[in-house]
């Protein structure tokens, strides 16, 4: 028998606040659109965008993974976002008899990466507070013969303040 794999990653923004409804039979689900870019340059040198905009479809599931609602709480319009599921194909019959197709990444993971627009990274204030404390402290003292601010990915928080 062959194997078969239908995974798809993505890392981009959302382009709107996510819409989050209820079933009829009482499940949650949230949609929202995420964009990805790309950039290259063209034979004449001028710097080329394409944006690609997913529909992402997030469940609440019954082995208790509450994606939903995470989006529901933390997503926003213009938030940096990891998603990982899978591309789904749907066709259906509209009111006028036509025939409609959409794609969807019906999400399995999602990972808060950061912020969006003017929002410093996604980092709350306390957490910048945390990272710039030990920072000011290893300047004052060398580590290694090296100063803490030649190497600014060494710092690494103490905990974070992500819900999950």
């Amino acid at each position: 028998m062959a194997r078969s794999l239908n995974k798809v990653q993505l890392i981009g923004n959302l382009g709107k606040d996510p819409d989050v409804r209820s079933t009829n039979n009482g499940s949650r689900v949230a949609e929202f659109s995420l964009a990805t870019s790309r950039q290259w340059k063209s034979p004449s040198g001028e710097m080329q965008e394409k944006t690609e905009w997913h529909r992402c479809i997030a469940w609440n599931a019954k082995n208790g993974q509450q994606l939903a609602d995470i989006v529901e709480k933390y997503c926003q319009k213009g938030k940096t976002v990891y998603v990982e599921g899978q591309i789904e194909y749907r066709q259906w019959q509209d009111k006028e008899g036509q025939t409609r197709y959409t794609t969807e990444i019906n999400v399995r993971e999602l990972i808060l990466l950061g912020g969006g627009r003017g929002e410093g990274g996604g980092e709350s204030a306390p957490a910048r507070e945390r990272a710039a404390k030990p920072a000011k402290a290893a300047a004052a003292g060398k580590a290694g013969g090296e100063e803490f601010e030649d190497f600014p990915g060494a710092l690494q928080e103490e905990d974070d303040d992500l819900p999950f």
